[in-house]
């Protein structure tokens, strides 16, 4: 199973280039799994819907599921949130992981720069591999632009172990 980050400032474009990396690989046959981190409280399930309900009576942990799809809600309560290895652990077996943020994990990351920034962060974070940006940028990694999702899905799948 290969593992690739998507990171960047807020803003920068992470979702859309996981986005457009997903559709890539799907038309290669590729099983493709996703993780995003959040730096905020989300819910999946509405209010006043019956897994929502569910939760907020006080269930720890709520299966939501039917003949499409199903999604699993736990509720950390008191306890960390998980690391990423331990949510990688969570998939089904799957070719290629795209995990937006956690930019502070060990795996090998892409890192999408805007123009108007002028820290980076593979200036501070270990791993990254690759950048995204239009700007001209002093730096030894592979360099794609904006628009090469090809290249970028390529270097992906053939550069990263």
């Amino acid at each position: 199973m290969k593992i690739i980050g998507i990171v960047g400032w807020k803003n920068s474009g992470k979702t859309f280039y996981v986005s457009e990396i997903i559709k890539k690989l799907k038309s290669k046959n590729y099983r493709i799994a996703s993780i995003k981190h959040a730096h905020h409280e989300f819910d999946i399930d509405r209010p006043n819907t019956d897994s929502y309900i569910h939760r907020k009576s006080g269930s720890s942990q709520v299966i939501i599921s039917s003949s499409k799809r199903w999604a699993k809600i736990s509720e950390l309560e008191k306890q960390d949130e998980k690391k990423l290895d331990e949510l990688i652990s969570e998939l089904s077996e799957t070719d290629i992981v795209l995990v937006e943020g956690y930019k502070n994990e060990s795996h090998p990351k892409i890192e999408i720069i805007s123009e108007n920034k002028k820290e980076h962060l593979f200036q501070k974070i270990k791993n990254v591999r690759a950048i995204i940006s239009d700007i001209g940028i002093d730096t030894h990694l592979k360099k794609f632009k904006k628009n090469e999702i090809d290249k970028i899905v390529n270097f992906i799948l053939n550069e990263i172990k």
